[in-house]
This record gives C-alpha cells, structure tokens and sequence, in this order.
C-alpha cells in the first residue's frame, strides 16, 4: 500500500548524545574525518546504508542502541572532543582574523547551485562544485561569508541508463525535514520567509533553510508552501529545469529574495551586514537592483544608488562562450518590473538598459544577465587566467574604444578545497610525513609555493599507496557497474563478466565532467580501432573509467553518452573500459584518487577552468589535457601531458576532432604508457613515481580553494570594502553626478594636434622624443581627464601590442580657442616598428579602472594626418 501522507519522525536523543544533533546539522562533518568516523561508530551496518549521512544515520538508529551509547564512556569521550573541536573551529581566530582591519565585515556570496555533500544534492557540476568549495575553504580561514542559494525540491536530476544505453532522468522529491537543514524563524518562532511581487496582484512566497557549512551559513529559499499558487509552489522545484519565464522567477528569488533573506538572517542572528554582494555567474545580478531599491527608500536616487551598490559588488563570469549566458525577452522582464509588480519604485527603462546589449552584434530585444552582472559590478572576473583573456574579449564591446586587454576583467583561477577531494589514505600518509595539524594547515590555509616533505616520502610508500587507491576504484567500478546493469533490466545470471572488470595494476583513465558537446566525451572514440588496441595492449594496457550527465533537454549530448555506452558494452572491451551513470560528488571522491591519468579534452578555449583535474592531482594522479582553462596556465612536463590543440579558423570541427584524437593516441601509445609500464629500481616505475612527486610538490599548493579563496579576499574583496565605505551618500551623489556630467560633455572631448620633436633623424634605444599634444575639453577641466601617451611595438596593420601608458602633464591655461597644452617625453625602451597613439580617458578618484566609464578619445584622422606631415622621415614611429 502507498502512504497518503508523508512526514519525518525525529529521534529523541539522551541527554548526553545531545551534540550529535549539532554535529550531523554543521556540514563539517563532510570534510571532518574525525566526525565521520565518529558517526560511523554509531551503527557501520546504518553508517552504510545512510551512504554516510549522518541526518539520516539518526533517523534510522534504535533507541536500544542509542540508550547504549548514552552510557558507553569511551564513545562519550569521543563525543566530548569532535563537539569540542567542532566548537573551536567555529569560534576560534583563523587566517582572517590575522589580517588586520580594512577586510569586509562580511561578504555574501550567491550561486544557483552549492555542491556541498552529496546528502544535499544542490549542483548539477562544476559551477555548483566551485561554490561549495568556495564556502567551505572561506570557513576554513574563517572569512565570514554567507551563502545563498535555492533549495530545489528534485535537485538535479538523477541519471540512469535503459537496455540500449539512453539516458533516462528521475527526479525524486527531496523532504527539507530529512536533509541537514534547519528553518530560519523570527523570535516568535514563526517560519522566516521573503515575498516577491508578481503581475496581476499574485505573490512568490519562500521560506529561509539554513545549512550551517562550517561558519558559514548557507541560505537556501524554498517556494514549496502553502501560500503559493501551485504555480509558485514550483518555482524551485528544479534546478535549470521550465522555460523562460520559470528561470526568470528562479533568478528573481535568487536575486531579489537572497538579499531579503540575508536582512533577515542578520537581523534574527546578529550576524554582521555584508558589505560585499559576490555573484557567482549571472543568474543572481538582480541582486543589484534590489539593492539600488533598499537605497532609494533612505533617499538616494537610481544614479547614485546605482554606484553605491557598484562599488560593493564583485561578478564572476563562467561562462566562455555568449550562448552560455541566460538572457530574456525584455518584454517579459519589463512585465516583472512594472508598476504592479516587483521593485515598483525603480522605473522599468533603467533597469532594462543595465541588460541590454548595446554592442555590434547584440540583439537590443533581449535582457542579458551577465551584461547585467558586468553594470552592476565595480569588479569582475575570470576563473582562469586564459578565462580571463577570453572573457575580455567576449564582453569587450561593453568597453568601446579600449582593447581587449583593457577591459576591466581580471581573474582568479579556481582551486578545490583539498580536506574533500582527497582520499582519507593521501591525507594520512600527509599526517604521517608532517603532523596532522600542519597538514591540515598546508591543505586549507596553504600559502607556501612548494611542499618539498613531498621529496622525503619513499618512491615504495607512495606506489603502494597508488596501488590501494587504484584496487578501491576497482571494486567501487564493479559495484556501481551491477548496479547500473541490473537498473538496465539485466539479470545476476548475465553479469557475472562484471568480476573481471578492471585491473588494480593496469594503467587506469579517468573521464568524468558534465556532457556538453565542447567537452567531446566521445573524442576518444574518433579511431575506435585504434582506441581498442590501447585498452587490449598485451604488455601496456590500459583501462579508463567514464562517467558523465547531459542536460536533460540536450539529446545532442544524450547521443555522446548512448555512443559511449555502446562501445563500453562490446565484450571484446567491455573489462576494459566502463560507463559509470549518475555522476555526483559521491562518485566523484571515489574515482579521483583511484585513476592513474585524468584526461581532459574540451575545444580549446572554451574550458573556463576545469577543476576535476585539480583534485584528482591532489590525489597524486597526473593530467593528460588540452592547454585550456587551468592546465593552459600551470602545465609543465614533470608532471603531465599536453595535447595539442588544431584551433586555427581554417581548421572545421571533424578535421580538429581527427587531428587532436590523433595526437592523444600518440601520446598514450607513445609516452604515457611506456612510462607507467617501465620498471627501473626495485622494480618501481620510478620516472612515473617522480612525476607524481612533483604533481604533488610543485601543483598540491596551486590548486587550493584556500589559495583561491585567499586571492578573492586580497584582490576584490577588501578593496571593494573599502570601496563601499568610501561612497557615503553624499559622496555617491557627487561621483554620479561627476559621471553624468562627464558623459553629457564628452562629444566636446577632442585630440586637435599631436607634435614630436627628435634629436636627430634616428631613433635609439633609451633616447626620448619630446611630445606636445592640443586637446579640446569643452565643458570639462583637467581635472576631470587624464591625456595618455599609449605605445609599444607595433604590428604590421600598426596595432601596438605589449603597450604601457604614461600620463601627460597640462602647461599653462586654455589658449584662445579654449584648447589645452599637453606635454611629456615618449621613452623608446624598445627596439624594432615601434609606435605610439594619445588618447584621453575620464579621471576620478573614485574609479577602479580607467576604463570604468567605457569613454575613450583617440586623435581624428585629421590629427593623425597633421602629425604624419611633421614626423621626420627616418623616425620609428608610426
């Protein structure tokens, strides 16, 4: 019979197992050895069956067995010191608290998706991932983050596969009761919750769960209550699932309910005001604008509003390509932003025109949301330094008249917080080398540019330990794999193949990352023939190990996986290579350490950053990868491979996938196997051990989430803290008055007459050419432009490249034409086509960038013109 009803039983605890209530609520134990093992103890046959949950481990213990516990002295002792430890770690000074004043009061940090455990499965991959690494490395330091996110009912979905290996999505319904959350209530104990305003007089209700990471609390909002329409009951019922319009109330909430929820929870807990608003990718920039409306009620207008919440806001970009960015239909959002609907205080032009796309090529009847998150950001980034690069590029039209390397974009490289993805077994050969507390320090805080103890392990410790992991991957591969089959309508009497599966002392491939078609899952199996030669190899064979989702609307990337599988079901390889469904953080921390090579190919440059490989090299397994996303910015040969790339404009997409699967079987048959394969003292592959060694000692202190973390706080967070702090109202008033009057003048702006004067008729190294340069101001003064001398080498179409810029003094006052005198010596530190323009650029105090403006003006062709007729002939400048 099937239940009418559903609701979740409590245990009650005895008083003194009370503290396990707190330690299975702090999501620490997800990380925290030392609490899993203590839970573990409770019950290992519940332990197992709980897949390591400790909510659910509770809800499943016999009140015998805990009435037992209660009395057991020695499991109390235990008790006494995680609750202890879990009480020092949260209260305790960590690197944060070191650094001296000026850092923020408090960041918060919003994403659509966290990857924190897989007991709360709110991630569909990497994004969601890297923000569940990103809370728990800033609990590590102790920064004081707070996370928000929505809770979605179903989740991501989950992945199997039918009898002929077509990927098949069950969604099941996630009880909030029966996760490691708590609700957020007022003092009269009544649920907390936020509202949004919708068209036709309807509201979006949400109530406010808390999952406690660490130290910092993670906010998630949940549209399933009974105040809402059905409708509005199912806004959060999936992540990245519905239409349009259904993303957009997801974006919304996200947005415009995060920060309502974050007021509540600093007004019902005390926790310090953010000072900093982080948006992780786009679907939370309407934040800003929530922002701008909370300031408008205490008397600022849009303009400066608008500025106010610039200088506290830092965007990170994700995505490398436009058709990775959500965007809408501006009629649908100007109906959510009317004057009967939500923010009716803001007018519905201006908040369209922070996400139109203004520049060549973009489609004015849409609403972009990472054009959004730019306007609404005084600082931005990347997720790689090539991310970065490509990043600049794609939104360059936002800054007209700058160079792509202009444009105001830098970028922080993705770590992965170590203390998760590394294998309990890596973590206590680390103790055993250094001593558990700094290890746990080198893994957390970081700091140190090298782990040279690396260098005293013994070449046997860590092929043993490699070995290990490899054997565990092994029987976690064959457990998954029957599962998988019996899912696929097989019965136990065809899969007894199943125990020959893999090899604990063959060379082992891992694959795994989401399904979309730039990643190309299936270029391995470009020459299948040659592929099967690999994995069969008499004396160097090799296994690899493949798992990955695609979107549920992409049947593109559901015929990668379904070509996969077929291939991965022929019994002539069937032991050799394997499909793994339902790829998740569980999986995950199974299969990093147990693989030999991670292996990594996207279209370059398209990979962001691509942080599986960063964990599994935590775990001493080495990269086989295209140059792209982080690989392009720390490869180096002691410690993986490259594959080289065909990404020329000439080269069409078949030919590159045939170029490129060629190179990675030359280099498996050709360099990698042969290295794993030969044995050279004691019978060790010992150029391999070495390898990992140095994967270990040079990548283990680049790769960290603390590192990561570390740079967010340095580089944007505390100066956009500081930022904040500077525009009290009065000050954003003027600087966006500064701003309007510096746009409406800047027609007025003009670069009338460069002159150079040279010594002689050559130019040397080291030697100075005197420059005096007429520019027009109009309504401006000198003190709101700085005139620039931009040069460097130059190109054959006279494009410099590598420029450094120097400022020009003003001489004198205004001749009679109302014109300004600039001059300034040109210094010719460079030899070959050299060459140099002018330019002026708005200058305010208040600015982070020069470019922050978008306004720029270079000398007119009549200039130019005028300044090739006085040039002397035998001068390198162009």
């Amino acid at each position: 019979m099937k239940a009418i009803r559903r609701f979740t039983v409590r245990p009650v605890l005895p008083e003194p197992l009370l503290p396990l209530s707190d330690l299975a609520r702090n999501l620490r134990w997800s990380w925290h050895a030392e609490t899993r093992d203590l839970f573990q103890s409770v019950d290992p046959g519940h332990w197992a069956a709980a897949e390591g949950d400790p909510v659910r481990l509770l809800g499943r213990v016999s009140p015998a067995r805990l009435a037992e516990l209660a009395q057991d002295r020695r499991f109390l002792r235990r008790l006494s010191a995680v609750a202890d430890d879990l009480d020092d770690y949260v209260r305790g000074d960590r690197w944060y608290q070191q650094q001296g004043d000026g850092l923020p009061a408090a960041v918060a940090y919003f994403s659509p998706e966290f990857g924190i455990t897989a007991a709360l499965p709110q991630y569909s991959g990497g994004l969601g991932i890297l923000a569940g690494d990103h809370l728990k490395a800033a609990s590590d330091l102790g920064a004081p983050l707070i996370g928000v996110g929505l809770l979605y009912r179903h989740g991501y979905f989950r992945q199997s596969l039918s009898r002929d290996g077509w990927q098949q999505e069950h969604y099941p319904v996630l009880d909030p009761n029966e996760l490691p959350l708590t609700q957020l209530k007022e003092d009269d104990g009544t649920a907390a919750g936020v509202s949004l305003a919708l068209p036709g007089g309807r509201a979006l209700h949400a109530r406010i769960w808390i999952a406690q990471v660490g130290r910092v609390p993670l906010l998630l909002l949940d549209s399933d209550v009974e105040e809402n329409d059905p409708a509005e009951r199912g806004v959060t019922d999936r992540l990245y699932g519905g239409g349009s319009e259904h993303r957009l109330l997801q974006e919304m909430l996200l947005g415009i309910g995060g920060v309502r929820a974050v007021r509540a929870h600093c007004r019902l807990t005390g926790h310090a005001e953010p000072e900093v608003f982080h948006t992780n990718e786009g679907h939370a920039g309407f934040l800003g604008l929530e922002r701008i409306a909370e300031l408008g009620t205490s008397g600022l207008d849009f303009d400066a509003a608008l500025e106010t919440v610039r200088s506290g806001t830092v965007f990170t970009t994700h995505t490398p390509v436009p058709a990775g960015i959500d965007r809408f239909d501006q009629e649908l959002v100007a109906r959510h932003f009317g004057p009967d609907a939500e923010l009716p205080g803001l007018d519905p032009r201006r908040v369209l025109a922070l996400g139109t796309e203004t520049y060549p090529g973009g489609e004015p009847g849409l609403f972009n949301m990472a054009v959004m998150g730019l306007r609404l950001a005084q600082r931005a980034n990347g997720v790689s330094l090539l991310h970065g690069q490509v990043s600049r590029e794609m939104f360059a039209g936002l800054w007209p008249g700058f160079d792509a390397e202009e444009v105001p974009i830098t970028s922080v490289t993705n770590g992965v917080h170590a203390p998760t993805w590394v294998a309990p077994e890596v973590l206590r050969l680390g103790s055993r080398q250094l001593g558990a507390q700094r290890a746990e320090d080198a893994l957390t805080v970081g700091g140190s540019e090298r782990w040279d103890a690396v260098a005293e392990i013994p070449d046997q410790e860590i092929w043993e330990l490699r070995r290990t992991l490899r054997e565990q991957l092994v029987l976690e591969v064959r457990s998954r794999l029957r599962a998988s089959w019996h899912q696929r309508g097989a019965a136990d009497a065809e899969l007894g193949w199943i125990d020959g599966v893999l090899d604990p002392d063959v060379l082992t491939i891992g694959f795994a990352r989401r399904v979309p078609s730039y990643k190309r899952l299936t270029l391995m199996l470009r020459d299948k023939e040659r592929l099967t030669e690999l994995l069969l190899h008499p004396q160097r064979p090799v296994q690899i190990v493949v798992a990955g989702k695609a979107h549920p609307a992409d049947d593109g990337g559901k015929k990668l996986v379904q070509e996969l599988v077929r291939f991965a079901d022929d019994p002539r390889v069937r032991h050799r290579i394997v499909f793994l469904p339902d790829y998740g953080m569980g999986m995950a921390q199974k299969l990093y350490p147990g693989c030999d090579i991670w292996l990594n190919n996207p279209l370059r440059p398209l990979e962001a950053c691509g942080t599986s490989g960063m964990k599994a090299a935590l775990n001493g397994c080495l990269n086989l990868s295209v140059l792209d996303g982080w690989w392009d910015e720390w490869f180096q040969p002691d410690f993986g491979w490259a594959i080289p790339t065909a990404d020329g404009a000439a080269t069409d997409h078949d030919r590159r996938d045939d170029i490129e699967a060629a190179a990675l079987y030359e280099l498996l048959e050709g360099r990698v196997t042969p290295r794993f394969y030969e044995r050279g003292r004691a019978a060790l592959p010992d150029r391999w051990i070495e390898m990992v060694r140095q994967t270990l000692t040079l990548l283990g202190p680049k790769v960290l989430a603390g590192r990561m973390v570390r740079e967010y706080v340095e580089r944007l967070y505390a100066p956009a803290a500081q930022a904040h702090r500077a525009l009290a109202p009065d000050t954003a008033r003027e600087l966006a008055g500064w701003k309007a009057r510096v746009r409406d003048a800047w027609p007025g702006v003009s670069v009338d007459h460069v002159e150079t004067t040279a010594p002689t008729a050559t130019a040397e190294l080291g030697s100075s050419v005197g420059l005096r340069v007429r520019v027009g101001l109009g309504a401006l003064t000198p003190d709101d432009v700085e005139v620039q001398v931009v040069s460097g080498r130059v190109d054959s179409g006279d494009r410099i490249t590598d420029a450094s810029t120097v400022p020009l003094k003003p001489v004198g006052n205004p001749d009679l034409e109302g014109r300004w005198l600039y001059e300034g010596p040109l210094c010719l530190d460079r030899t070959g086509p050299f060459g140099y323009t002018v330019r002026i650029l708005p200058t305010h105090r208040l600015l982070a960038s020069t470019a922050e403006t978008g306004l720029v003006t270079s000398p007119s062709q009549e200039a130019v013109e005028a300044l090739e007729t006085v040039e002397s002939a035998g001068v390198l400048l162009r």
